[in-house]
């Protein structure tokens, strides 16, 4: 409880672009053939557990930016996942590179073949900095909800542990990506994947952790 009361009065004191309208996160347009559109009710429904559940002001609908347009500068918070492929051009790279230095956060959610093209890429914006995986005691697994073992397994892919890697800036997470435990599939509306209520709530909380700490970091 006392947790749940000083993040809130944490969040309560952020002035932010989208104070007026509601804190919205923005589902990224990359090229390269990747379905990046996949599931656009994951947001809409995470943005509504937190309304539910925090005093977080959200508005809960569904936003994408083109990443060809600097209209992610508008957004705390970007959503990339998908299926397949991610191809960031120069002009991609730099964007990005720039919108994270200047206190923009990004989470990309591996939804099933991802991973070697998000790595590639990540590796582009940030040539000096790895993936490096957190450990479980990192705050974005205990900020609002516990995660002891870390990300949790929502959807099974490859009979894999999940994991979640970050990329820093200086000592800022401004990066963080979620492999083999796809919690965005368990955010998006039920009839969709037909995940349990108790996976689907679990995921939500995870998401909720990833959206206060990136909000509070």
């Amino acid at each position: 409880m006392r947790k749940t009361l000083l993040i809130i009065f944490v969040l309560s004191i952020i002035i932010s672009a989208q104070d007026k309208s509601g804190l919205q996160v923005a589902r990224l347009k990359y090229n390269g053939g990747g379905d990046w559109y996949n599931d656009p009710s994951a947001e809409v429904n995470l943005l509504q557990y937190i309304n539910d559940n925090t005093d977080i002001n959200v508005n809960p609908g569904y936003v994408f930016v083109d990443i060809a347009t600097n209209d992610l500068f508008q957004y705390p918070i970007l959503f990339i996942t998908g299926h397949g492929n991610i191809v960031l051009s120069d002009s991609d790279v730099d964007k990005l590179r720039k919108y994270c230095e200047r206190g923009g956060f990004i989470y990309i959610d591996d939804d099933y073949g991802l991973d070697k093209s998000v790595r590639r890429e990540v590796k582009k914006i940030f040539p000096n900095n790895d993936l490096m995986e957190l450990p479980f005691s990192h705050s974005i697994y205990n900020i609002l909800y516990d995660f002891p073992k870390g990300p949790p397994k929502t959807h099974e892919h490859d009979n894999k542990p999940p994991q979640g890697f970050g990329i820093y800036i200086d000592e800022r997470l401004v990066l963080y990506y979620t492999y083999e435990s796809n919690p965005s599939d368990g955010w998006a509306d039920e009839r969709v994947h037909n995940n349990p209520k108790e996976k689907r709530e679990e995921a939500l909380k995870f998401g909720a952790n990833i959206i206060v700490y990136a909000l509070t970091n």
